[in-house]
């Protein structure tokens, strides 16, 4: 008798964001994209929702003044019209901050949407949004089981030393305050491909994963596992990023409230908006128009790409101490996976650890290309590798979904 062929699994993930909604529907099983979009400028006067269905892409425009609500039921309506619903077995949900909660991807019931409705005062911005999110897809997908998969959980295995902050231990007991990390499914996910590239399990790796985007973040793997990384109780700490200014001196609030009569709204603005590359070069957080006005000669452009150069490349080194073995640094995300500028420059501040940046093929590794970037017989490697959030969720989800 003929083998049957497996039942497609399809598994909806949704990442919502304040204005936004991030979908895309994978198989499980292959990680192959069925379809993939973005419902945009939500609740405004122009809100939309762009698409991606067997390489064409499509726009569908909603009313003025529509939501996430409006924007979830129009995504109903296209997965029915395109015959997708059939497949579908779980809907995976990217949820930014899971606290000290959740160390792994979990069934969504009450208790959670409690969880992550109390972890939202540590994530003011996203875990509203992701809770939105969560319960129109309930209504609209409700025979479906809906997985919740943290930002945060891949960080849980960091040690004490790591993620306490040297204030009053009371902080810590009764509030929460700690670091937890974010992009921790990104950070997941290059590490195993990694181990892959290397020919390792991912138990037997060392490697330091650079996530760099509008939000940039490096993570410490050991053995497989995140034993440190650079952003903290908010995905403020530690790096340059787009409008972020990472890591400063918490002096900076007395002096910019008693000095120049910020109030605190002010000074929150200044450092999540205003600042990182945008506040550097006064022109962009978009680094590829940074990189544009550097090579015409723009010094403050210049100055921007050297800060957050430096910036990354001492955080780096300094994730040396944890490891102490290093088989690989990883650069991911919107800039790592696409600028060889700041690679090479990165790179080159890291030669002292043995990397030697191979220019050709750091030239060849963007646009969705991955590959080794330094030379072959240099003592350690550096690899691009474009992230996949969506398939972890995706599988997570499936796997999960399996065992309801």
């Amino acid at each position: 008798m003929p083998l049957q062929p497996c039942s497609p699994r399809h598994v909806l993930v949704l990442n919502c964001g304040s204005s936004s909604l991030k979908f895309a529907i994978l198989d499980a099983t292959t990680s192959d994209e069925i379809i993939s979009g973005l419902a945009e400028r939500l609740g405004s006067e122009t809100p939309s929702i762009k698409y991606k269905y067997k390489g064409n892409k499509q726009v569908i425009e909603l009313a003025n003044g529509q939501a996430h609500d409006a924007a979830i039921a129009e995504l109903v309506n296209l997965v029915n019209s395109l015959g997708l619903a059939d497949n579908l077995i779980a809907v995976g949900h990217r949820v930014v901050h899971g606290g000290e909660h959740f160390t792994e991807s979990v069934l969504i019931d009450n208790d959670v949407l409690s969880a992550i409705e109390k972890t939202a005062a540590l994530a003011p911005l996203h875990n509203p949004a992701n809770l939105l999110g969560i319960r129109t897809a309930q209504q609209a997908f409700s025979t479906l089981p809906q997985i919740a998969v943290f930002d945060t959980a891949f960080h849980q295995t960091m040690p004490n030393i790591a993620y306490l902050y040297a204030l009053p231990y009371s902080l810590y007991k009764e509030h929460g305050v700690r670091r937890y990390g974010f992009h921790g499914t990104s950070h997941f996910y290059v590490a195993g491909e990694a181990a892959k590239l290397l020919g390792k399990e991912r138990e037997q790796t060392n490697v330091i994963s650079a996530h760099l985007g509008n939000g940039c973040s490096v993570c410490a793997i050991k053995d497989g596992n995140s034993v440190d990384t650079s952003m903290g109780l908010t995905p403020l700490e530690g790096l340059v990023m787009g409008t972020r200014s990472g890591s400063i001196d918490p002096g900076l609030f007395t002096f910019l409230t008693q000095q120049l009569n910020y109030s605190v709204q002010e000074i929150d603005d200044l450092l999540n908006k205003q600042s990182g590359l945008l506040g550097i070069s006064e022109l962009s957080n978009d680094c590829r128009t940074i990189e544009e006005a550097a090579v015409a000669g723009h010094q403050q452009a210049n100055l921007a790409l050297d800060i957050f150069c430096y910036r990354l490349a001492k955080q780096i080194a300094a994730f040396m101490v944890p490891l102490q073995r290093l088989d690989a640094l990883i650069f991911t995300g919107g800039i790592g996976e696409n600028s060889d500028i700041i690679r090479k420059k990165v790179i080159t501040q890291l030669g002292f650890l043995g990397l030697i940046c191979d220019d050709q093929a750091n030239l060849a590794a963007r646009f969705g290309h991955a590959g080794l970037i330094t030379q072959g017989d240099a003592f350690t490697k550096a690899f691009v590798i474009p992230t996949n959030e969506e398939w972890v969720i995706a599988n997570d989800a499936a796997r999960i979904a399996k065992e309801c």
